[in-house]
């Protein structure tokens, strides 16, 4: 069902860090044997269905990504590393400006999400492709509550009706670049490209993902990753041992 589609991937990694508080991009920080960004990558260029991926980097450290992150680890489906803007809105926007005329479907996805699996990107494709705009994400496990501006608990929404959005975001080309158009016309800043969607009209489908797909940003979620690290590899050293000893 993909092969009639020309798929693009838009990965946004021009954020600032500032609550890392780490001297260099979260995206170099190193978990287990690589930059966190070259095991983000890494995700979508084993994919089979996706055809290109485009990176999004500070200006300053465009050079950097291509020579310490594309060609060192020969991530091949990457055709381009653009420059970001101001906020992830205007980055992805410079992703879309960059996209193969032949793209048809568009995933937009965290840097710093080095966790999705490729079943949960091959998911968000079919989403796309069914009905045209999907979110990756899972349900809250905690109560939330909404609270007014004197930080009174407002109201307490139900449940199971609250779902955590990740990335990838899929869309249908047109209508990801009808959502930023709209975007851009009103003067709008969205908190992910979903909204910008969802403000159309358009019906964004919300499908399972997991909940290993943390978004680092701060130290302890880097200590949360490198747990996840171990505990993957460790699954990994098990299932090879298992299938040379059948």
């Amino acid at each position: 069902m993909y092969k009639d589609h020309y798929v693009s991937v838009i990965i946004a990694a021009a954020g600032m860090s500032n609550r890392m508080k780490s001297n260099i991009n979260k995206q170099f920080i190193y978990l287990k044997d690589k930059p966190i960004l070259a095991h983000t990558i890494e995700k979508f260029q084993m994919c089979k269905y996706v055809d290109e991926i485009i990176v999004v980097a500070k200006e300053d450290e465009i050079n950097y990504c291509k020579k310490e992150i594309i060609k060192r680890y020969r991530f091949n489906k990457v055709t381009k590393v653009v420059r970001g803007g101001k906020e992830r809105q205007d980055s992805v926007y410079n992703g879309i400006l960059a996209l193969d005329e032949r793209a048809s479907i568009v995933l937009s996805h965290d840097g710093a999400r080095p966790f999705v699996k490729v079943e949960n990107i091959v998911d968000g494709i079919k989403g796309a492709v069914e009905y045209g705009a999907c979110v990756v994400g899972v349900p809250v496990k905690d109560t939330i509550k909404v609270v007014n501006d004197s930080n009174n608990i407002d109201n307490t929404p139900k449940r199971d009706l609250l779902w955590s959005a990740q990335t990838p975001q899929c869309f249908k080309k047109e209508i990801l670049m009808e959502g930023y158009r709209k975007a851009i016309e009103d003067n709008f800043l969205g908190t992910d490209d979903s909204m910008l969607v969802e403000r159309l009209g358009i019906d964004v489908k919300m499908i399972m993902g997991s909940y290993d797909n943390i978004k680092i940003t701060t130290p302890e979620d880097l200590i949360i990753a490198e747990s996840l690290a171990r505990d993957r590899e460790a699954l990994y050293r098990r299932k090879e041992f298992a299938l040379q000893n059948r």
